[in-house]
């Protein structure tokens, strides 16, 4: 009797927009350590404070969705303790604040320890302050859904047979906020008073925006959906590879959420820069050179700019104070979506998972982990790699041994 042979797993291999594509597009040897071979950073101050300000946020929306508190909130009474929740969250999956950007008391011995506003509200808290404050009351009442995870998939770029681990491709991705909207809803008629305008300024940012209301235009259906991201940085200069990275990953969430049953036509999405409202000394140093290299999309008043131009850089004690309503106007970009733009931001995503699948491929064949993954990254990113010491990478000028 002649028995039949088992057939090789078939497996689709799974690539997620945050976790896979843009931390392979930041630094390919970095993604191969940290994602494949499961080496965590050992300073994670980005990864912390992305993971902070997201849990802080939906957290905030949950409470006010039942709650209904108006604003804005206490920061010791009532945003202190969900900052308390996230952060004993997050040491449970091993993300522990950096001292200098977060006091934490869930440590032994500094449980009932007091905490006062003017002694422990460092950089974090103040920035998650100001995002419920600031953008809490024009967000919370439109969101429609948060967290959504939604999924797709495509044909493997480069498919050969017997050498490529699969002929498809799964990708996902966590919207942080799903909105509803109806047509009708941003449009300027004149039985409106000019309050109305006035109580909602993500409204008002999408009423302003030329794209956004030539899409709208076009919409045939009744209701449309927007996305919205959070994230816990400066926004990029716009001849920074992120800035387009970025754009790739709304308009491939956009597509993404319109493969989901019952979905509504996506005009837009938001991303929302949260280091903007309270930024650090390092930030306002890159927003001034983005102002003199001409890489700054965002108007600024005569006032802001000669408050900034005449800011030593060098003085670390006294910063500049910007106006609330250039730091609110650097925080919120709009990115409408446009049929070319997200077929060429697909056509992208693409060649990142071709060029993922080959380096595992090289690798797999037996070649060297420093060949198989190119390392190119910015020295922001190289002068806070753990990997520094042996990459080859010339970009890190100088490293002492501590």
């Amino acid at each position: 009797m002649k028995l039949s042979t088992r057939s090789k797993p078939y497996i689709i291999p799974e690539y997620s927009l945050t976790g896979d594509l843009l931390s392979f597009l930041t630094c390919n040897l970095q993604y191969r350590y940290q994602n494949k071979g499961t080496l965590p950073p050992s300073m994670p101050v980005q990864l912390w404070f992305g993971e902070f300000i997201h849990g802080v946020l939906e957290e905030a929306f949950l409470r006010w969705d039942l709650n209904k508190t108006s604003f804005p909130w206490d920061w010791k009474e009532d945003i202190r303790p969900i900052e308390n929740m996230i952060d004993l969250k997050l040491q449970v999956r091993g993300l522990y604040p950096p001292q200098n950007h977060f006091f934490t008391t869930n440590i032994p011995g500094r449980e009932d320890m007091e905490v006062t506003e003017a002694d422990h509200k460092k950089l974090a808290s103040a920035r998650a302050e100001a995002a419920i404050n600031i953008w809490g009351p024009h967000l919370f009442p439109l969101i429609d859904s948060t967290e959504e995870l939604i999924k797709g998939i495509r044909d493997m770029p480069n498919y050969k047979e017997n050498i490529s681990r699969s002929n498809y491709y799964g990708i996902n991705g966590v919207v942080d906020v799903i909105t509803l909207f109806k047509k009708d809803e941003l449009k300027k008629t004149e039985q409106f008073s000019l309050d109305y305008f006035k109580e909602n300024e993500i409204k008002n940012y999408l009423r302003e925006n030329k794209e956004f209301n030539e899409n709208l235009q076009k919409l045939d259906a009744n209701e449309y959906e927007i996305i919205i991201d959070y994230k816990g940085m400066k926004r990029p200069s716009i001849n920074d590879n992120t800035w387009n990275h970025h754009k790739w990953q709304i308009l491939t969430y956009s597509w993404l959420k319109h493969k989901q049953e019952d979905s509504k036509p996506i005009l837009c999405g938001i991303i929302f820069y949260l280091n903007e409202l309270v930024p650090s000394y390092e930030d306002l140093r890159a927003i001034k050179q983005d102002i003199l290299k001409n890489e700054n999309d965002v108007k600024i008043s005569d006032e802001d700019l000669e408050v900034l131009m005449n800011w030593d850089e060098n003085d670390e004690e006294n910063y500049p104070e910007l106006s609330d309503k250039f730091k609110k106007d650097r925080s919120i970009r709009i990115i409408t979506v446009d049929d070319d733009e997200l077929d060429n931001a697909l056509e992208e995503f693409d060649k990142v998972v071709g060029d993922i699948e080959e380096s595992l491929i090289k690798e797999t064949n037996g070649c060297k982990i420093k060949d198989a993954w190119k390392a190119e990254a910015d020295e922001r990113t190289c002068n806070a790699c753990d990997f520094k010491t042996f990459c080859n990478n010339n970009k890190i000028k100088e490293f002492k041994v501590p």
